[in-house]
């Protein structure tokens, strides 16, 4: 088969060098469009962007390439891109005039036989990390106990809502670097992760059952939910610094943090909010800004992942690499994307 690669607005790069020489081995021929500015090694595979759309039975773009552009695919082609199909904004009306079957990096299952091509968790763990990091530069104090002969400091509270693959993440890189953790979650199956990071699990009784919702969180009883703000509250009052990664799934984000939990904190605490891009779990959220609330610091950011774009670009070319090893071709020529994993995450046609 040939595997192309179009060039998109995405920061990140669908590809490595790793990932071409796997492709390759595979016997499968590598098509990359010459806009991404290719390094001298891959000059070899690079195509102006007319020849990759043309030639490729496979074509890869982390974002949606143009509406003019993908109304040239033919039939006997396959479009894999980001669509997040779940955010209230997707639009699938494009997708009426392009003729090749479409698949959704992001509707990939997430489960452990998908979890090698799981981007969204790769991307997630990237985005923990950098959450962590970002709320130590800011906070005015030390993350660690210390010491000093000028008296001691005690560490710094951190609370991580949501204890997904960035709320773990979270909860590791904040416990390496010396604070005392915290995290909440309704998932009680996270409980034992939590704890064997050396954090403690904020218990709250009562959750609605979320073995199907595929990682995501899911809607709680009315009961359920004012204990839970009793739970959070309480937690936030006393944290230096809090993580929010709640999310729903094609839905917006649960406001986990009040505005009056906020006034509750410290001057100069630190809220970052992962959920920010679909409406944020703190009250006080605003996408893509930095805001500050009566001396408290909010930062919304669902894009943190590209604070470490090299790294985010290696991870997602391994996840696209084992998801493209699931289209087989037969004899005849013809791409088989039967496999449940391929179904699942195909968006066009329905």
């Amino acid at each position: 088969m040939k595997i192309g690669y179009l060039q998109s607005t995405d920061e990140r790069v669908p590809f490595s060098d790793l990932s071409i020489k796997k492709i390759e081995k595979d016997g499968h021929q590598i098509l990359l469009d010459e806009a991404f500015g290719l390094d001298s090694s891959l000059q070899q595979f690079s195509k102006s962007t007319s020849t990759v759309v043309q030639e490729a039975d496979i074509l890869v773009s982390l974002f949606p390439v143009e509406i003019s552009q993908m109304n040239q695919f033919k039939n006997t082609q396959h479009y894999i891109s980001f669509f997040k199909p779940y955010e209230p904004t997707f639009d699938d009306s494009f997708l009426k005039d392009c003729a090749a079957p479409c698949y959704s990096l992001d509707m990939i299952p997430r489960s452990t036989l998908a979890q090698s091509m799981d981007a969204l968790s790769s991307m997630a763990s990237i985005a923990g990390y950098q959450a962590v990091l970002l709320a130590a530069a800011k906070l005015p104090r030390y993350f660690p106990m210390l010491m000093t002969a000028a008296g001691t400091i005690r560490p710094a509270k951190v609370l991580v809502l949501g204890a997904g693959v960035a709320g773990l993440q979270a909860i590791a890189v904040a416990r390496k670097l010396g604070a005392k953790v915290e995290a909440f979650d309704v998932r009680l199956a996270v409980k034992e992760e939590v704890e064997s990071l050396g954090a403690k699990f904020v218990m709250v009784e009562g959750a609605a059952d979320d073995i199907a919702a595929g990682g995501y969180a899911v809607q709680q009883t009315n009961e359920y939910k004012a204990k839970q703000k009793q739970a959070i509250a309480d937690s936030v009052k006393n944290a230096d610094v809090v993580i929010t990664t709640a999310q729903l799934r094609g839905k917006p984000a649960p406001t986990l943090i009040e505005e009056a939990m906020v006034e509750s904190m410290q001057k100069g605490s630190v809220i970052v909010d992962l959920a920010a891009s679909t409406g944020g779990n703190c009250a006080c959220t605003k996408n893509e800004e930095e805001v500050n609330h009566k001396g408290v610091t909010i930062i919304g950011n669902s894009n943190l992942h590209l604070g470490c774009v090299q790294d985010a670009s290696t991870l997602v070319a391994n996840n696209i690499y084992s998801y493209l090893k699931l289209f087989v071709q037969d004899e005849a020529g013809h791409i088989d994307n039967g496999h449940e994993i391929l179904q699942a995450s195909k968006i066009h046609p329905k």
